[in-house]
């Protein structure tokens, strides 16, 4: 059996990059999603996400092509995130995505809970706040309040209340990015070695 390898966290915990990191190391087939927020200065349509408009989020939703959607009411405006069916290709291997504990939640509703393997990505909040302010920084028009808003919002979006009733144990602490890669290859690995007969 094939499985979806999901990465959640809150924001600036390192996801995207440790995203990267295994797409690169392991053969994982990447689950890309949708969505309507505006493009970050790093990111490529079709690898990071498939950036859409409203009215093609419309289509998608009206031809009973999404596994989930969640939107954010940002200060920006609001912003739509959704996995389609055809985004995560289990019949042809195992897959790497990336996304938050409600859309892990919904993914793993309707695959099957023996087929999404939850990937918790967990940093210290000072730790991660710097790196959001940092991140900020770099862009070519920082949006603080955005950040802000976001860095809020998860304190209740990733509530161990909610990771409990998730069933999220297994932490990863990525405190220094190499080190937590080499732990989740380890734990995919382990998860996609053939059994022995």
């Amino acid at each position: 059996m094939h499985h979806l390898f999901y990465l959640m966290g809150k924001s600036a915990s390192g996801k995207d990059s440790l995203y990267h990191i295994l797409s690169e190391q392991l053969p994982l087939l990447p689950v890309v999603l949708y969505t309507t927020r505006p493009q970050r200065d790093h990111e490529q349509g079709g690898r990071d996400y498939h950036f859409i408009g409203q009215e093609a989020l419309a289509a998608m939703r009206a031809a009973g092509e999404l596994i989930e959607e969640r939107t954010y009411h940002t200060v920006a405006g609001d912003w739509t995130y959704c996995t389609a069916k055809g985004s995560v290709p289990l019949e042809q291997g195992d897959c790497l995505g990336i996304g938050t504990l409600e859309s892990f939640e919904r993914l793993r509703d309707y695959l099957g809970a023996e087929a999404v393997i939850p990937l918790y990505i967990e940093v210290e909040d000072g730790l991660r706040l710097q790196r959001a302010l940092d991140r900020e920084r770099a862009q070519e028009k920082p949006n603080y309040a955005e950040l802000c808003r976001r860095f809020l919002t998860d304190t209740a979006d990733f509530s161990e209340e909610k990771l409990a009733h998730a069933g999220i144990v297994r932490r990863f602490r990525n405190l220094e990015l190499k080190a937590c890669a080499a732990e989740l290859t380890a734990f995919i690995t382990a998860h996609t070695a053939p059994a022995e007969n």
